[in-house]
C-alpha cells in the first residue's frame, strides 16, 4: 500500500492501493482495508477516488459523501 499524502493534514485515510478497476483504502487507526470497485461503487467514483488518492487531498471527504458503504 502507498502512504496517503494528506496535504490537508486532517484526513482519516492513511494509505491506498490502486488497481485497474478498484482502489483499496486503509483508514488511520485501523488495520482493515476497504476495497472500492467498479462493480459496487461504480467506475466514475473509483476513478475519482484514484485521482484524489494520487493528489493526497479530499479522499476521505469524498468517501464519506459518496461511497461510504459501497465497498466490496
Amino acid at each position: 500500500m502507498e502512504r496517503y499524502g494528506n496535504s490537508g493534514g486532517d484526513s482519516g485515510v492513511s494509505s491506498f492501493e490502486i488497481g485497474v478497476d478498484y482502489i483499496s483504502v486503509r483508514f488511520s487507526g485501523s488495520m482493515r482495508t476497504y476495497r472500492y470497485s467498479y462493480r459496487k461503487a461504480g467506475q466514475h467514483h473509483v476513478e475519482t477516488m484514484k485521482q484524489l488518492a494520487r493528489s493526497g487531498n479530499g479522499l476521505n471527504s469524498y468517501i464519506n459523501r459518496y461511497v461510504k458503504n459501497l465497498y466490496d
